[in-house]
């Protein structure tokens, strides 16, 4: 039975030179850099929106995190319950 050589694809790209992760390369600091202007655009020329809009969105988390506090239903007391009150 014929034996192929091992190779490594994970440390090393093409040419021998070590990978550079996304986050430390010069594109993702102007990547970040146009997203913070994009969204600094976006609030400051729709903050009368987002202001009109701030009631609601209260609203609308008080039961999401109602949920997601209680993990789901049925954390209200119950059988399972490890509180000390009576």
């Amino acid at each position: 039975m014929v034996q192929l050589p091992s190779h490594d694809h994970g440390s090393r790209a093409r040419g021998g030179h070590a990978r550079v992760p996304f986050l430390r390369t010069r594109g993702s600091l102007v990547f970040g850099f146009l997203m913070l202007v994009a969204a600094g655009l976006l609030v400051t020329g729709h903050q009368a929106h987002l202001l009109a809009a701030a009631p609601f969105l209260l609203l609308a988390a008080c039961p999401l995190m109602h949920l997601f506090m209680h993990h789901g239903h049925g954390g209200h007391g119950g059988a399972d319950d490890k509180g000390g009150g009576s």
